[in-house]
């Protein structure tokens, strides 16, 4: 069986927390506001921050090397998402987690 550290299973936690939190925002908050909550280009920010999210915490509960990359990656959108939430303003909760996700992917990713 594959154990993973503990600096690993916490960067599982803030992924999982983060895709949670980017896919609750955007279904239950940004689609009932409308307006700049559902531009395009905001909205598919913030699904592809879940699924970036959900797929970093996968490769690193499967135990390949590569979860470096998705990792990075992750912290890069992570970040590009928490932006765009401050933007659009009113989505305080998603830029707190999708910050706390970037910097535990980035230490991840190190």
């Amino acid at each position: 069986m594959h154990t993973i550290s503990n600096e690993m299973q916490s960067c599982v936690d803030e992924c999982l927390r983060c895709y949670q939190t980017c896919i609750g925002m955007a279904s239950n908050h940004c689609l009932p506001a409308g307006g700049k909550h559902v531009e395009p280009a905001h909205f598919r920010l913030m699904l592809a921050c879940a699924e970036t999210c959900r797929t970093s915490a996968h490769l690193m509960l499967i135990g390949t090397p590569e979860h470096k990359h998705t990792c990075r990656a992750c912290a890069e959108v992570c970040e590009a998402c928490a932006r765009s939430c401050e933007q659009v303003g009113d989505m305080r909760d998603c830029v707190e987690q999708c910050r706390r996700c970037a910097e535990s992917c980035r230490k991840m990713a190190a």
